[in-house]
């Protein structure tokens, strides 16, 4: 055969694949959502800005609907916008649309043993174990407390030590908001000069940087064609493993040290499930799916707390009245004498509704981790096939007008009534909702109070530039919304 009919041939062929493909596409959408036409293999790639996916979806929201088809990579996906619809698909709807769609990002590396990103009876017998563990442990109760508040002065501590120098805020707040979850899952918090507790936060922060960047969103539209492209995904594995690795470390001193009359944290209470279920087959419950499990809880209870308190005080020193606001009404209601308490929250509504507002408008989880559906269902009119995934947009939920009158500005008043009272929102969902909520939700509200009044009540935080300068836009906005780069100076009060 020579060329020319081997590229004619090539030609045919590529013409029938491009052909077909787009008759299966067609087909597809003929009874989904509108949006955009694809392109074979490629889906609608050049349609999406990769280096802000969420804000891609939010003009595809305004053009299409609050409900629109996209296809990511070859397979077709429905994204769900506004909180009307978001509400009806995760909370009226939960069990048609409560099924976790794959995220390569964590799934590729984590395997099927988890408690965050897979399916089935297992998932649900290890999230159940956590939720009472951690509540066994004090999630929401006094000693957790105990615990945010010991560490809130470590990190003052380490605050009042700079001296007022300019700081970058990102190591300091990653160290200590990860010492409240090590404490409960490995039984004791980290110095934060230990290089262990450094590679458990680098590892997190690198890795919450890649998938919220272009890179990480090719990977999860087109994880095998990654495996051989280049790029700072494939240093994501390297990041997992030096959290297992030193998780291994803990699981085997727990193992040698295990008293099941005295369990002393999450791994003890696992370690003692694995050896009562040890003659069961297929237990969910075994030391692989102890390290995945582990690896969830640290990087959730680590990363989207911590970028939330970096990116709120950014928010408080360009509008540095709402701060003083604050501290005015932790004297009042807390004085200089003892440290905040949980029981302070309800005395101070301007403090609870301005944390509830950073939340909102910083928006750190805009796009919802891949939901899955169980069976065909018909949404908003469409008919959605079983096995769709759908990714709910939380942003279109935290910036719905129906609910908040000018979203784009930063108003604590959305969460206060007319007396000057706390109100809550239903459009108010930073933590997901459902039954695949985020189930550190309570230790996540303490966390932020007990360290927004802690640190406000002994440190104001300055600007190394006039606020007018003070650039408040993310940078980047895919797993999450990544505040911009900043230093402050920290002065004590």
């Amino acid at each position: 055969m020579d060329w020319s009919s081997a590229l004619l041939l090539l030609f045919i062929l590529f013409l029938t694949y491009t052909i077909l493909s787009y008759i299966k596409i067609f087909k597809e959408k003929a009874t989904l959502p509108p949006g955009p036409i694809p392109i074979p293999f490629l889906g609608n790639l050049f349609q999406i800005d990769i280096k802000d996916v969420a804000g891609t979806f939010m003009k595809m929201k305004e053009k299409y609907g609050p409900i629109f088809t996209l296809y990511f990579g070859p397979h077709p996906g429905v994204v769900i916008c506004g909180y009307k619809a978001v509400k009806e698909a995760l909370i009226d709807q939960n069990d048609v649309f409560g099924e976790r769609g794959d995220y390569p990002g964590f799934l590729n590396f984590i395997g099927e043993h988890d408690i965050a990103f897979t399916n089935g009876n297992n998932w649900k017998l290890r999230r159940r174990f956590a939720l009472l563990t951690l509540r066994n442990f004090g999630m929401g109760k006094r000693s957790v407390e105990e615990r945010i508040l010991e560490e809130a002065q470590f990190l003052i501590k380490e605050f009042r030590a700079t001296n007022g120098s300019p700081v970058n805020l990102t190591s300091y707040l990653a160290r200590a908001v990860s010492n409240v979850i090590s404490s409960i899952v490995y039984g004791s918090r980290f110095d934060y000069g230990d290089k262990r507790l450094k590679a458990i936060t680098d590892s997190i922060f690198n890795n919450f940087n890649i998938l919220s960047s272009m890179w990480g969103a090719l990977y999860n539209m087109y994880p095998e064609l990654m495996e051989y492209v280049p790029g700072p995904h494939k240093k994501m594995w390297r990041n997992f493993q030096d959290i297992y690795d030193i998780t291994d470390e803990f699981i085997e001193h727990h193992e040698k040290t295990l008293d099941p009359e005295n369990p002393r944290d999450y791994i003890d209470c696992f370690l003692m499930k694995i050896k009562e279920e040890s003659g069961i087959q297929d237990s969910a419950f075994y030391k692989r799916s102890l390290a995945r499990s582990i690896q969830n809880l640290i990087f959730g209870g680590t990363e989207t707390v911590s970028t939330t308190l970096r990116y709120g005080i950014l928010v408080l020193m360009k509008y540095p009245e709402i701060a003083e606001r604050i501290q005015q009404e932790i004297d009042s209601v807390v004085g200089r004498d003892r440290s905040p308490s949980i029981v302070d929250r309800t005395k101070m509504p301007y403090t609870e509704a301005t944390i509830y507002e950073i939340m909102r408008f910083c928006d750190v989880i805009p796009v919802s981790l891949p939901r899955c559906t169980s069976r065909t269902t018909v949404f908003n009119g469409f008919s959605i096939p079983k096995g769709t995934y759908v990714t709910p947009l939380l942003t279109s939920v935290h910036y719905d007008p129906e609910y908040y009158k000018e979203p784009n500005k930063f108003n604590p008043n959305n969460f206060l009534d007319d007396k000057g009272l706390f109100k809550k929102s239903d459009a108010h969902m930073p933590f997901g909702a459902g039954k695949r909520i985020c189930l550190g939700e309570s230790l996540a509200r303490m966390e932020l109070f007990i360290f927004f009044t802690s640190l406000l009540q002994n440190l104001t935080f300055k600007p190394v530039v006039p606020k007018e300068e003070l650039d408040i836009l993310p940078t980047g906005s895919g797993l999450g919304t990544i505040p911009p780069i900043f230093q402050c100076r920290i002065l004590p009060r």
